[in-house]
């Protein structure tokens, strides 16, 4: 099998696959994004009086707890749509068409480019929405055109480096269930990070593995960028050290694993 061929072209075509298949089989994005829309909404109505109050250490106000939780929440997206690109990628393995890729003269880097890239894509379109939803119910950020750059591009690098470890997983997952089960740790960290409370509101024990696991440095960083608050630099090196960590991660195990023949 050839692998040089067009590598650009293979590349946009693979891209233009994943996006048809997404736009054809909606579900399980749509299923996927719904989870943080709720969860803002529920937070901010239910929770967000007492959750601002405790935050603050002042009065109840609700529009406090929506600027502490939308950054948290647009996080919580891209874990949420990586996961879908692990179940995507789970399909293609299980249904044949990723050992049929295998046999064409197509560059098989295209492969998984065209999965991640398409990803990011859609992520993006998600992340839209979500503070779509956030600036419909009262979020006001208060960033100036460059710190929204950088937001988009912190936004970005996240994705790119959670959608690359969440290809890796679908490769390796038996089956698409297996994928989203695999891949479920992608909602739940942020779960267990600074997007809800502080983390000095969490118990000492727990404290440090809030603070240095992935989102809540993200979350930090761009909680800073929207709002103009202090980001600090521990939160700003530990988030662009992530990002280019699991990129590198995701991208040598995604690609180890793909040209593996298969049954090795």
């Amino acid at each position: 099998m050839s692998t040089a061929g067009h590598p650009f072209r293979d590349n946009v075509t693979m891209l233009r696959r994943n996006l048809l298949h997404a736009r054809r089989y909606p579900s399980l994005t749509l299923n996927l994004l719904l989870t943080p829309v709720i969860l803002l909404l529920l937070f901010v109505y239910i929770f967000g009086d007492t959750m601002s109050a405790g935050i603050t250490g002042g009065p109840a106000d609700r529009g406090d707890y929506i600027a502490y939780i939308v950054p948290g929440i647009l996080l919580m997206t891209i874990g949420g749509t990586a996961i879908g690109t692990a179940v995507s990628v789970a399909s293609d393995m299980t249904e044949g068409i990723m050992a049929r890729f295998r046999t064409m003269a197509i560059s098989r880097a295209s492969v998984l480019i065209g999965h991640v890239v398409g990803s990011v894509i859609q992520t993006l379109m998600a992340l839209a929405v979500v503070l779509g939803v956030g600036l419909a119910i009262g979020f006001r950020p208060d960033a100036t055109p460059v710190e929204w750059l950088a937001a988009v591009g912190l936004l970005t690098s996240v994705s790119v480096a959670l959608i690359w470890i969440a290809v890796g997983m679908g490769l390796v997952s038996p089956n698409a269930e297996g994928a989203s089960n695999l891949a479920l740790p992608l909602m739940v960290l942020p779960l267990l990070s600074s997007a809800f409370v502080p983390v000095a509101a969490m118990p000492g024990w727990f404290r440090p593995i809030a603070e240095y696991q992935p989102f809540s440095p993200a979350i930090e960083t761009l909680r800073g960028l929207l709002l103009g608050s202090e980001i600090g630099t521990k939160n700003a090196v530990l988030t662009v050290g992530w990002c280019l960590g699991l990129t590198v991660l995701g991208y040598v195990w995604s690609k180890a694993r793909f040209n593996r023949e298969p049954g090795s």
